[in-house]
């Protein structure tokens, strides 16, 4: 081989070379991504209530990203509205999720969830309008059967200005 041939040779060698480094490096970057998104559940909430003179909505979208088989954790945004006669009510905030399954049907939660609060209150002889923020941290316990947990959660914040009657709360969470 004359010193020409050898020159092309490596030139084609290393081109061949770097193409590799540079594929298999992009694919590398594209892996954990890809692996990222599967893990990821949607899921959340949404109740829908009626009475006489009154209604109220609730929209919880939430995302989980399944760290293991047993621990997922994420992020939720929380919307309530409620209206009784002449009275509102509005909340709007987030949530932070974890959950636990020690065995696949038992599942153990903490939420921490912040809430902004809007309140206009009439009556006959009062009218309040009240804005504050408002904190729970709910730790629960539920039963699951595939994408759907149904279980109890205690409020362990729970005070006069939480937007809910009693620390307890029950609740449905289905997750895809």
């Amino acid at each position: 081989m004359t010193l020409k041939h050898l020159s092309r040779y490596k030139t084609f060698v290393l081109i061949v070379i770097f193409s590799f480094i540079g594929l298999t490096s992009y694919t590398q970057q594209l892996k954990p991504q890809n692996e990222f998104w599967r893990n990821v559940r949607y899921g959340g909430a949404l109740g829908l209530g009626f009475g006489s003179n009154s209604f109220s909505i609730a929209v919880a979208p939430s995302a989980i990203y399944q760290v293991s088989e047993k621990f997922g954790t994420g992020l939720g945004l929380n919307f309530e509205y409620s209206k009784f006669g002449d009275s509102e009510f509005t909340a709007y905030g987030g949530s932070i999720l974890n959950f636990f399954n020690p065995i696949r049907a038992i599942q153990l939660s903490a939420v921490l969830q912040q809430l902004r609060v809007s309140t206009n209150y009439s009556s006959a002889s009062l009218l309040l309008d009240e804005n504050y923020w408002t904190t729970a941290l709910f730790m629960g316990v539920g039963y699951s059967t595939r994408n759907v947990t149904f279980g109890i959660q205690y409020d362990v914040l729970h005070n006069d200005r939480s937007i809910y009657a009693d620390p307890w709360v029950p609740f449905i969470r289905v997750f895809f």
